[in-house]
């Protein structure tokens, strides 16, 4: 059985290693595809289907722009002196190989269970402090462990499909084809106990799961230290005496104290009457002003800030193509339906009460791989499949949240949300895609069997 599982991971990785291209490529196929096969489902033409993908293409600025600032003020956070420090007491914690591949993932679980944007970054940051300390760990493995982590961001806290169940109003009635019209508490939803369960189980197995795909020793690709070399240029340290003016306020701390001080009020406010609900922004604004804080001085900020914006340019790239996708894949055409509508169309018309869940789970997994967005993902599939899980009588609550897990599982294959941490981690999509496939394949088959039978 061991045997029988390393050739399975052995041959994920060198499959994926193998065929999948870069993020980009990967990017501008599925544009291909999703053009070509719209113009059978929805008998749009040519020119329609590129008005549509022009119409999308700049959809997702606001959100490129959150995704490039998580990256960039989450690594200047993590090279701050004393977050570092405590960074790597923590991950000094591991001491072993099987044991740093096991924390890396239960801590990114955890923390995108909290929160989607803390948790990818937090994890990525992690796996490379814990990859400095632990001997002769797998590095892309490492990195694939802080990114399965995401696997469960749906289901958790941060969830846009049932934070948007929980706020009820207009939108829900719209966003459900009418089929709900009051708001669904997240008791229901994720705090269920079908979805505890299957998060459970992913918390305790695919810790373990991972750590039995690591490489024998001599295989195992140990991370390179060059890979954290120069990461934030080193300050030019000079007498305060001999400072011109302009240096003088470039090294000053009293602006970093005021900066962050009136930062901070922001922060205590919102968290004051918000409570812990967390989204992009407030996440975003808390790693900058802890930044800003920690590293002392305004230059110090900068010359961190120029280190890490060098890793964001897979994101300015690729997210308006996912745009461009997510534009033909909800544009009906002629026929009256979209290409996103006919694949839940597809799934609902076999349906039955049972299985109504699992072909809902099924179908998002499909779409997300074109519509890499939960709120994208809710928009196409919740007029469709909502009504349809009333209609044979299926808990709402479960319909939405067969949604939710669908819109995470491909995540693990899909390169658009491994972005960030990838380039915080320095690395390819292909170098840990074929660990995220065993991930995947594992997790479908756990959701599917707790959609159905809980």
């Amino acid at each position: 059985m061991k045997k029988l599982f390393n050739k399975l991971t052995t041959g994920s990785v060198k499959l994926v290693e193998k065929y999948l291209p870069d993020p980009f490529i990967f990017a501008i196929i599925l544009t291909f595809l999703v053009i070509v096969i719209s113009m059978f489902v929805t008998k749009a033409t040519p020119i329609g289907i590129a008005e549509a993908w022009y119409g999308g293409f700049w959809n997702l600025l606001t959100f490129s722009m959150q995704m490039a600032l998580i990256l960039v003020t989450g690594t200047i956070l993590a090279t701050a002196p004393l977050f570092k420090k405590g960074l790597g007491r923590l991950a000094s914690l591991p001491k072993n190989k099987f044991q740093a591949i096991i924390f890396v993932n239960v801590i990114s679980i955890l923390a995108c269970f909290v929160n989607w944007g803390f948790g990818l970054v937090i994890g990525a940051i992690f796996a490379k402090e814990v990859a400095k300390r632990v001997k002769n760990v797998d590095y892309p493995l490492l990195v694939a462990s802080a990114y399965a982590g995401f696997l469960v961001w749906h289901a958790g806290l941060s969830g846009s499909i049932p934070l948007a169940l929980a706020t009820g109003g207009p939108g829900l009635v719209t966003a459900t084809g009418g089929a709900i019209t009051d708001a669904i508490p997240t008791s229901l939803t994720i705090f269920s106990t079908f979805n505890l369960v299957i998060f459970g189980v992913i918390l305790v197995t695919v810790p373990l799961l991972l750590a039995l795909m690591h490489p024998k020793d001599g295989d195992a690709k140990v991370v390179d230290p060059k890979l954290f070399d120069n990461e934030v240029e080193a300050a030019v340290l000079k007498d305060r005496k001999e400072m011109t003016p302009a240096e003088k306020l470039e090294n000053s701390k009293i602006i970093n104290y005021i900066l962050s001080a009136i930062g901070f009020v922001v922060i205590i406010k919102y968290f004051i009457d918000n409570g812990f609900n967390l989204n992009l922004n407030i996440v975003i604004f808390v790693f900058l002003f802890t930044a800003i804080l920690l590293h002392g001085t305004p230059i110090a900020v900068v010359r961190a800030v120029n280190g890490a914006a060098k890793n964001v340019g897979g994101i300015i790239l690729q997210f308006p193509f996912y745009a461009g996708i997510m534009g033909i894949m909800i544009a009906v055409g002629p026929a009256g339906v979209s290409l996103a509508g006919a694949i839940s169309d597809m799934f609902v018309n076999i349906s039955t009460a049972t299985t109504l869940p699992l072909f809902s789970f099924l179908s998002a997994g499909i779409v997300n791989v074109f519509v890499p967005s939960g709120g994208g993902q809710w928009a196409v599939q919740g007029p469709i499949m909502m009504p349809a899980g009333m209609a044979l009588g299926v808990d709402a609550a479960k319909t939405a949240m067969s949604i939710a897990w669908g819109d995470a599982w491909t995540n693990m294959i899909q390169p658009f949300w491994a972005l960030p941490v990838l380039g915080i981690a320095k690395l390819g999509a292909k170098n840990i895609m074929g660990y995220c496939l065993v991930v995947l394949l594992y997790s479908g088959v756990i959701i599917s069997l707790g959609l159905i039978l809980l």
